[in-house]
């Protein structure tokens, strides 16, 4: 087996079945799209490695949409300060960094357009769970293009399946850890990118969020500011700080002891890896990293493999035949409160603790995890239908949350409204059928949730 050969078979590489790299383009480039970062990314280390047998330079790609339906001053400020990090970072390990500016809601034609200008050697692309078969491909038959999984621990090909349960899916995940649960390693690249002269490029900096066409009504995130650095910081706090107790802390909204670092995991400015491999050798109980490691690898895993291989994840249409019975069976119930989007995206319930969760979203643009429950059952209820409620509850958390437009977000959503991996639950109740039910009750049980409701009332 070739050396090309061998670094294919592994299997966090996806090829394309486009023939051959071509040993007369000038360079590889790293499409880079959902790990925004130049540390412990699997597929710019592929594309090192693939650069280095090459003997040629590496240089990254970054499509920057000028036009999204969720681009607003709140997620674009919190991308663009990590792409300011990544460059520099990128910078220092001798790797080219071109960002173009995308008229479109699609980075495809600039992509092609950079790719007849430079003539790649081979492309690298990190995987998006969420866009599978929706990768365009640069003229030329030489072209080889490569997906890297970049966002996982044990590469989603390998799962081969949609799976319907964490218990489903843990023993197939434990069983690989020991292959994957390891260092990515951040190569040395021999032959240094040199930018040719004319190439047209977009430096990142804050300033370009004055020229883009964004929603300046969700305003940036106060607590939240973007980067690896930034990320890093952030994990070396949660480790010192908070790690130690979060077997019993982390479903209690009011003292918040769970990691905050979904935001950074979203937008790709720090890897599975580097958090799993921090936690896993902290000085903290065993139980504590256990539990999280649960909810990084695990469940966050879980929700990469139902995107994946579900394409109807962001509607109802995900569920499974026993919810879609039940819910259908009371789709007629009457509902005691109805309200329509607005509303509720204006935090204007009867609920207290419902109003206080919005406004974390709205304010924050984080919402801890176990209000974020009890937030989607509630626009169950309080809608006209579990299709509507799916739909709403869509549109309110990709517009406001940090990490929306993310796998834990669809699948978090689908748990709390049609029962994915979840199970049915009796006795049956109005509106929900066998759908697991939380009340304001039961949370005040749970945690201080009058403590929450005072921080986060408007």
């Amino acid at each position: 087996m070739d050396a090309f050969e061998k670094l294919v078979s592994q299997a966090r590489i996806e090829t394309a079945g486009c023939g051959a790299p071509d040993p007369g383009g000038k360079a590889v480039i790293y499409r880079m799209r959902r790990a925004q970062r130049a540390f412990d990314n699997p597929a710019l280390e592929a594309a090192i490695e693939a650069a280095n047998l090459l003997e040629k330079p590496v240089v990254v790609f970054f499509g920057l949409l000028a036009r999204h339906p969720h681009a607003s001053l709140r997620t674009y400020r919190f991308m663009l300060e990590g792409l300011c990090d990544t460059a520099e970072r990128l910078s220092r390990r001798r790797i080219g960094f071109v960002m173009r500016i995308c008229a479109g809601a699609s980075s495809g034609r600039e992509f092609a357009r950079f790719c007849a200008e430079l003539r790649p050697a081979l492309i690298v692309e990190d995987e998006n769970p969420m866009r599978r078969g929706k990768r365009p491909r640069p003229n030329g038959p030489a072209v080889a293009p490569w997906s890297v999984d970049a966002d996982v621990i044990v590469p989603s090909a390998l799962l081969g399946k949609e799976h319907y349960a964490a218990r489903t899916i843990r023993p197939r995940i434990r069983e690989k850890l020991a292959e994957f649960l390891k260092p990515v390693g951040n190569r040395h690249l021999r032959v240094p990118f040199s930018e040719p002269r004319g190439l047209e490029k977009t430096v990142p900096e804050i300033s370009l969020l004055e020229t883009l066409a964004l929603d300046r009504s969700v305003a940036p995130a106060p607590d939240f500011r973007g980067g690896t650095s930034e990320g890093l910081r952030a994990l070396r706090s949660f480790v010192r700080e908070r790690l130690g107790a979060y077997d019993r802390a982390r479903n209690h909204p009011e003292t918040d002891g769970t990691s905050r670092l979904s935001p950074y995991l979203h937008f790709g400015h720090l890897g599975p890896h580097t958090i799993a491999l921090a936690v896993r050798d902290a000085d903290a109980s065993l139980s504590s990293r256990n539990a999280f490691l649960e909810q990084l690898i695990v469940r966050r895993e879980l929700a990469v493999n139902f995107v994946r291989f579900n394409p109807r994840y962001r509607s109802l249409d995900c569920a499974e035949p026993w919810a879609k019975r039940t819910l259908a069976e009371h789709a007629r119930d009457p509902r005691k409160y109805r309200y329509t989007e607005r509303r509720l995206e204006q935090a204007e319930t009867h609920d207290e603790l419902w109003n206080a969760a919005q406004s974390q979203m709205v304010e924050s643009g984080w919402m801890h995890n176990y209000v974020r429950m009890y937030w989607a059952k509630k626009i169950l209820e309080w809608t006209a239908s579990a299709r509507e409620a799916f739909d709403v509850a869509v549109r309110l958390n990709d517009r406001y949350e940090l990490d929306g437009r993310d796998p834990n977000g669809y699948a978090g959503i689908a748990w709390a409204i049609c029962g994915k991996h979840d199970r049915a639950w009796g006795p049956e109740r109005p509106v929900f059928g066998k759908i697991r039910y939380m009340s304001h009750g039961s949370t005040r049980r749970k945690f201080d949730s009058r403590s929450y409701i005072e921080r986060w009332s408007r």
